[in-house]
């Protein structure tokens, strides 16, 4: 090839880190506006990939089975309490150790 043709990429002004959050909380409503979601995909629509040691891993499983739940069911209570969606609410103080 003779040429270096390629996509030309034009650069904006780089969004606040507020604003790059809320692209990923746009919600989908369902067909039907009186219907419930039908699936947890119409409900769970942004993916967090996080690294774990394989041992972190396997004791998030073990207590996920535990709880006769998922391990995702149990990150996002888990979750949900340490980031309350209501702005003036104070997550859960950190435990420590014994």
């Amino acid at each position: 090839m003779s040429g270096q043709g390629g996509k030309k990429i034009a650069f904006g002004t780089k969004p606040s880190a507020s604003d790059w959050v809320r692209d990923g909380e746009e919600t989908h409503a369902p067909a039907e506006a009186n219907q419930p979601p039908t699936s947890k995909a119409d409900i769970y629509t942004a993916r967090l990939t996080i690294d774990v040691t394989p041992e972190l891993r396997g004791r998030i499983k073990l207590a996920a089975f535990g709880r006769s739940t998922t391990v995702a069911e149990l990150l996002r209570a888990l979750l949900d309490r340490e980031f309350p969606a209501e702005k003036d609410a104070q997550p859960a103080a950190p435990e420590r150790p014994s």
